[in-house]
């Protein structure tokens, strides 16, 4: 395999170590795909986020261990996402710590509901393909794009705690242990999230709310429409604190306030840009898919390092802000009534002349190395189940070759994932 070298450069963001941020202050990255922070306080600890396994939450508090063996006695969670939440009873050893959230957290861990049906197969599913769940590293998963690819999975949710304080205002002043902390609900990548602001330090714990990527407004595995504009609005927020240290849920914390207010109104900026660009494709009558092939980031946006499409991706939020808003329908009547995939699988293999010319022609696409060409003919024949051990054959190849350009990573381990379930299938 041969990853994009951009996306192979950007895993030095997920160098295993434990920073000194501030006195009593220090971060856990590179240890699972979400950063562990500890404050240190009179006589006891704050931990912000807890990772997603409890293994990765051994080893940080292993380290953590070395610099203090006080008991931790209040966790934060930034929010309700997996990764964030789920090495909590590590963390909290034998004690009953506070669990601090927002008072709309709602973990995908425990909020089942046995009246109304939900695609958790569906979900699962994908979630495995966007991570890259069973892929070998380093040749085939470099990184999850705002996390390392060779992480531990061994405890995934296990040690998840429940909140015992909601927090409800606004704003909320928390003081532990000495210790002087602000929470601040900030809606971004979740609707639930907090954010933590110790001014003693000037530092600003901003969750998901800012990586070094282009942000996830849609993630491939599945989810609700992200309000694009609350994610704008937290942004500015974060930029009136003029925070000299920015500790952010993914990625390497960012230091001094110029730098910090220019990252920050970038990341407000390009998703601006993004939403503008869409809504006035949107008014001239444009569809998705027309709209998710022009919206570009503007060239002095696009060039940034901490706007790179590692993670999120502009297509995809293009796409999610068109159904988040108008819906699925694209406004061609067209559309109203489309064939179904097998249907339309039929007749154009029928004006191609058939099911060996159509593959003749997949095949020449994929040798001129036009493959997402490729992945759409064959489709036709796995559709319409003609030369379906070849189609599914060139499938795979094709699915690895548009892996390797793939600069974002969910879409890199999607592709390969995919390929590997296909070739699976087929034994």
């Amino acid at each position: 395999m041969n990853p994009n070298p951009e996306l192979v450069a950007q895993s030095k963001q997920f160098e295993k170590q434990v920073i000194e941020l501030a006195p009593d202050v220090y971060g856990a990255i590179g240890f699972a795909a979400s950063n562990v922070y500890m404050l240190i306080g009179d006589d006891g600890l704050i931990i912000i986020d807890s990772t997603e396994t409890t293994k990765a939450a051994e080893n940080i508090f292993a380290e953590f261990r070395k610099v203090t063996k006080k008991p931790v006695k209040t966790i934060i969670y930034t929010h309700s996402h997996r990764d964030h939440i789920s090495g909590a009873s590590v963390f909290a050893e034998n004690n009953n710590p506070e669990i601090i959230a927002s008072d709309n957290f709602e973990s995908d861990l425990v909020a089942i509901d046995s009246v109304h049906p939900k695609p958790g197969m569906a979900l699962m599913a994908r979630t495995k393909r966007q991570f890259g769940m069973g892929l070998s590293f380093p040749a085939e998963r470099v990184s999850v794009g705002v996390g390392p690819g060779d992480r531990p999975m061994e405890g995934m949710g296990a040690g998840y705690m429940e909140p015992t304080v909601l927090i409800k205002e606004q704003r909320s002043s928390l003081s532990r242990y000495g210790i002087d902390l602000e929470l601040i609900k900030a809606p971004g990548e979740t609707p639930d999230h907090i954010v933590v602001w110790y001014s003693a330090r000037k530092m600003l714990f901003c969750g998901d709310n800012f990586y070094s990527s282009f942000p996830m407004l849609y993630a491939i595995r599945g989810t609700a429409y992200r309000d694009f504009n609350a994610w704008v609005d937290s942004l500015e927020l974060l930029i009136e604190f003029q925070a000299e240290t920015l500790a952010p849920g993914h990625t390497m914390p960012v230091t001094g306030e110029d730098k910090i207010k220019e990252y920050l109104g970038d990341y407000r900026d390009a998703i601006k840009s993004l939403v503008a660009q869409t809504v006035d494709g949107m008014n001239r009558q444009l569809g998705p898919d027309e709209l998710a092939h022009s919206v570009k980031l503007p060239v002095g946006l696009a060039e940034k390092p901490y706007l790179k499409e590692f993670y999120g991706k502009v297509a995809w939020s293009v796409r999610a802000y068109f159904a988040g808003t108008l819906g699925w329908f694209d406004g061609n009547a067209t559309n109203l009534a489309r064939l179904s995939p097998k249907q339309r699988a039929l007749n154009t293999i029928a004006l191609a002349g058939g099911a060996d010319a159509l593959l003749e022609a997949a095949n020449k696409a994929a040798s001129e190395s036009q493959h997402q060409w490729a992945l759409e003919l064959v489709d036709h024949l796995i559709a319409a189940d003609e030369e379906s051990h070849a189609a599914k054959m060139l499938k795979v190849s094709s699915l690895r070759a548009m892996a390797d350009l793939e600069i974002n990573a969910a879409g890199r381990n999607y592709y390969l994932l995919s390929a590997q379930e296909i070739e699976q299938s087929l034994t």
